[in-house]
């Protein structure tokens, strides 16, 4: 890799090989600007709310409304549960892993056990993670287009935009 060119690697970050963005790729922002701010959101390509995210030296990207019911992620709080990072939705606590966009939930073995047993499982795959990619100390990200439907797919609309606006916190 050329000392011109950073790449940051998670699931959701990728390496490039040269210095030019992917091509499918959609500016955010500058790499200095993200990892002070920590979060930032944006519309991309004019269809999807996207959170990117800096975290432990790594860029996340994904969604940016929670699958369960909405909620603004970039106000999520991250936290790790059983080794995997993951944001917290504000509004109903529901955990999202960062790398695959996993939901996870404490589940009991057998409720009527005394104490109580519980572990972590995972719903499978609720949140539409995406790619992101540093060149040259801009920031881009690379929309998931996999034709599989995804919880947080419901969430892209003009109607929830329009909704998610006015549910923001007064500054």
């Amino acid at each position: 890799m050329s000392s011109e060119e950073e790449t940051s690697q998670t699931s959701s970050s990728s390496s490039s090989s040269s210095s030019s963005p992917p091509s499918a790729s959609h500016f955010i922002g500058k790499k200095e600007d993200i990892v002070k701010a920590g979060r930032v959101t944006m519309l991309v390509n004019g269809c999807r709310d996207v959170l990117v995210l800096y975290h432990q030296g790594q860029f996340h990207a994904m969604d940016m409304r929670c699958y369960h019911s909405g909620g603004a992620l970039q106000y999520g709080d991250i936290e790790e549960f059983n080794g995997r990072l993951c944001i917290v939705c504000p509004w109903h606590k529901y955990k999202i892993t960062l790398a695959e966009g996993e939901g996870l939930y404490q589940a009991v073995d057998n409720p009527t056990a005394k104490p109580l047993r519980t572990h972590w499982r995972s719903k499978g795959v609720k949140q539409r993670i995406h790619k992101v990619t540093e060149v040259n100390g801009d920031v881009y990200v690379t929309l998931n287009d996999s034709s599989e439907t995804i919880g947080s797919d419901v969430y892209q609309t003009e109607k929830y935009r329009t909704v998610s606006l006015k549910a923001q916190p007064k500054k």
